[in-house]
């Protein structure tokens, strides 16, 4: 409703001079928009930028309007992505195994929840066996896989009672709540056997147009599983939706325009292809030092930044130990790398994520557990070495017998499974090296939230590490961030 501004109403503002131009006020400021189909309400919100109508006029317009049209013309010939970051859609994968939800969840504009391994018992569920996989390596995974299960059973049970021994029910704490807290912290414990190839489900919130960037990238991965399921995404977005929440309301596909165009990504594979060519041939030897499990590093050189990065997930090399060789070359030589990178990218790519620089760089050597938990900070650039299996991996205390056998193992199998099949028997216990990009409040934010008595005891002595470095090198920063010692527990309570 629009009003005159010629005197005061609720909500109005104060009345203008005689003198002043005529004032339109909406008296209602607030309009809610219930759900709408996802291309709908892309289509809505662009329009409602675009011209002068309320919303509730251009929700009209969009009902008489094909916004399919619309979406071909402005979203995918004429570039406007903004247009795609207006309409979301919600999607649930079940099933998949673990190593598929850590790459569907690889968007730094994503919102979701995986299956936690703290409050379900994984040790019936069983395992996905990689599609590459066949005859004796399939045996010999699955060997593997039940014997890290079977392990997973008596860690847990062992753990369990060890705590009921150690931390007797407080006498204002109902016995239920006392089981489900030491459980949960039995099952922290056991996480360490559970293995990327464990079944596990992941909803999400994302944009059409992050959905439509998780399409490309999954589309060209050399994992099978993750090939078939952005096939699987963009029929899905072709199709109405499997639940609703009126059953009167009409079943419209999700994203028709979006599956229309779900393509692979050639760019990423392709530069990543030939980075390692030309780390190969020129890079060189590169002397290592022993580094911390968490190194801060805090470049000045923006280009050649840029260039450790892109050469940080093609080699095995510390990013300390890249960022001081490339900081030695010529900027002639660094572009090398720059345009090495480039030379595939097309039209519609972004650049590159090893592009956008950063002030504080964690060099991270830790197991997988903690890293799907330090994963889900969106406000980093994230980067992943090969997983070698070369960093061994973590042992929780009071580990039973049979922990290092199972992971030993499993261990072997890797090494003897084909690639890349062979990451899905890597057990959460594994250490590999990663690498997080951020600035300084996201770093205080990880170290004092990651820290706090209620997280995984794993990944607080990491973010205590993080607050320790920076303390070491800023100090006036570093005592701006309350983080809670490792030392400093209180088991039954989350």
């Amino acid at each position: 409703m629009l009003r005159a501004a010629s005197g005061r109403s609720a909500g109005a503002v104060p009345p203008v001079k005689p003198n002043s131009s005529a004032i339109i006020v909406f008296l209602k400021r607030v309009i809610t928009v219930a759900p709408l189909p996802p291309e709908k309400c892309a289509y809505a919100l662009a329009r409602y930028s675009r011209s002068a109508d309320s919303i509730r006029e251009s929700l009209a317009w969009v009902r008489t309007h094909n916004s399919e049209k619309f979406l071909e013309s402005y979203y995918f010939q004429y570039g406007h992505q903004s247009i795609a970051d207006l309409g979301h859609t919600v999607l649930c994968f079940e099933g998949i195994s673990e190593l598929a939800a850590t790459e569907i969840e690889d968007e730094p504009l994503w919102d979701g929840q995986a299956k936690s391994t703290r409050y379900q018992d994984f040790s019936k569920t069983g395992f996905v066996t990689p599609p590459e996989l066949q005859g004796a390596q399939a045996e010999a995974y699955q060997h593997a896989g039940r014997a890290l299960l079977d392990a997973y059973g008596l860690m847990h049970a062992f753990e369990l009672e060890r705590l009921r021994g150690l931390l007797p029910c407080p006498a204002d704490m109902k016995p239920d709540a006392y089981e489900r807290n030491l459980a949960a912290r039995a099952f922290d414990v056991a996480r360490y056997l559970l293995f990327c190839g464990i079944p596990t489900h992941v909803g999400q919130v994302t944009s059409i147009r992050t959905l439509a960037k998780q399409i490309r990238r999954l589309a060209a991965s050399p994992y099978a599983e993750l090939r078939t399921l952005a096939s699987e995404i963009a029929q899905a977005c072709a199709a109405p939706p499997d639940c609703v929440w009126n059953t009167g309301d009409p079943a419209e596909p999700l994203a028709p325009t979006l599956a229309r165009h779900a393509d692979a990504d050639t760019h990423t594979p392709a530069s990543l292809c030939a980075l390692t060519g030309w780390a190969t041939q020129n890079l060189g030897p590169i002397a290592q030092e022993n580094s911390p499990e968490v190194d801060l590093i805090r470049p000045n050189d923006p280009l050649a930044e840029i260039a450790a990065t892109l050469m940080y997930p093609v080699t095995a090399h510390s990013f300390r130990a890249l960022y001081e060789n490339v900081s030695g070359w010529s900027k002639a030589r660094q572009m090398e790398v720059l345009d090495t990178a480039l030379q595939s990218r097309g039209r519609r790519d972004d650049l590159l994520r090893e592009f956008r620089g950063a002030q504080f760089c964690f060099d991270m050597a830790i197991d997988l557990g903690a890293y799907r938990d330090l994963h889900r900070h969106r406000r980093t650039q994230q980067f992943r070495q090969a997983y070698s299996g070369n960093l061994g991996y973590a042992t929780p205390p009071h580990a039973p017998a049979a922990y290092a056998p199972a992971i030993d193992e499993a261990f072997r199998t890797f090494r003897t499974l084909p690639q890349p099949a062979t990451q899905y028997i890597l057990p959460f216990a594994a250490r590999s090296r990663f690498l997080f990009k951020m600035d300084f409040a996201e770093a205080e934010y990880m170290s004092r939230v990651r820290s706090g008595v209620k997280g995984h005891f794993s990944y607080r002595q990491i973010a205590w590490q993080m607050k320790l470095r920076v303390e070491e090198q800023l100090p006036e920063l570093g005592r701006l961030i309350h983080a809670t010692p490792p030392e400093v527990e209180d088991p039954l309570h989350r």
